[in-house]
């Protein structure tokens, strides 16, 4: 018996990550939330998770959520980096080609690395 609960508790558990991780809008875009998929991808003060939204195999938004870099190279980030993503076709945008911003190298390249990873995720659980 306790056996069973404790498998039933873990599969409610990895089901209830997996949700948070991806969820379905109703006009058919898809919200990957790289916080789970990325924990491991720190920037200069930690990690650097984010938000991307896709719809018809497009990245159409890429969104910075709360993390411990420093506000101005954060900001930069947001304003140069993040808009690159948008409009990138989900075939290339794994392996596409995007400027850093100056004097944010360690926020940039865990900028990139966690969009990577929500590509490879969406392009396997859509």
């Amino acid at each position: 018996m306790k056996k069973t609960v404790l498998i039933l508790l873990l599969t409610v558990t990895f089901t209830a990550v997996e949700a948070q991780v991806m969820k379905k809008e109703k006009h058919g875009s898809y919200i990957v939330n790289t916080t789970t998929l990325a924990e491991d991808v720190e920037g200069y003060n930690g990690p650097t998770p984010l938000e991307i939204t896709f719809r018809k195999n497009k990245i159409v938004r890429v969104v910075m959520l709360d993390n411990k870099e420093t506000p101005k190279f954060s900001a930069r980030v947001k304003k140069t980096l993040l808009p690159q993503f948008e409009g990138q076709k989900v075939s290339k945008g794994k392996n596409v080609e995007v400027d850093g911003v100056t004097g944010a190298t360690f926020t940039s390249d865990a900028v990139k690395e966690n969009v990577k990873r929500g590509i490879e995720y969406y392009r396997k659980n859509k």
